[in-house]
């Protein structure tokens, strides 16, 4: 296999069947795969900022690190990458309403209905997360068309044993487990 640069600057892979998949195809294959759903956010110069994120995952246990990944093109990682800190709050099944309010563009996404409060390290934590994350920012790399950040988790709060939210097929839904 073999990685050159693509039209633009961006990394085009070619392997012995040829180039990548297109989009589309790619998009479709992806929608199967149900992944959680997280609320990155960060103050910087004291006003709160966060979005929704698909890509959270951990990364190591020693240290503690968990990752995101955020679209170069996203306006609001323009603000957040300027925060020492960042907090995920891991969202409660209940919460697609929070999920999308965070994903939208030209809204004040901490105005209410969304309840706050400052956490950790001035932090914004958001009310009825199951779980909240408060993370020094530790590394940030450039990936394809998308940054991978990486946080050094310095506290956690989990909050009760609601199940958690999913996005599956361009939804949000409910994790129902089998008996």
């Amino acid at each position: 296999m073999s990685v050159g640069r693509g039209a633009g600057g961006t990394a085009a892979t070619e392997t012995a069947s040829g180039r990548a998949v297109d989009d589309a195809k790619f998009k479709r294959a992806l929608a199967v795969h149900a992944a959680g759903v997280v609320v990155v956010t960060a103050s910087v110069g004291g006003e709160p900022v966060g979005l929704t994120a698909t890509s959270f995952s951990s990364v190591s246990l020693k240290p503690p690190l968990v990752s995101f990944y955020v679209g170069h093109a996203s306006s609001t990682w323009r603000r957040l990458r300027e925060a020492a800190h960042f907090a995920v709050n891991v969202l409660a099944g209940d919460q697609a309403d929070i999920a999308a309010r965070f994903a939208r563009k030209d809204v004040d996404r901490f105005a209410p209905p969304t309840g706050w409060r400052r956490g950790e390290l001035g932090v914004p934590l958001l009310d009825g997360a199951s779980a909240h994350l408060v993370c020094a920012h530790y590394s940030t790399f450039d990936i394809g068309d998308h940054h991978l950040v990486v946080g050094l988790v310095t506290h956690t709060h989990v909050g009760g044993q609601d199940r958690p939210l999913l996005y599956h097929r361009g939804r949000f839904g409910r994790f129902t487990p089998h008996h």
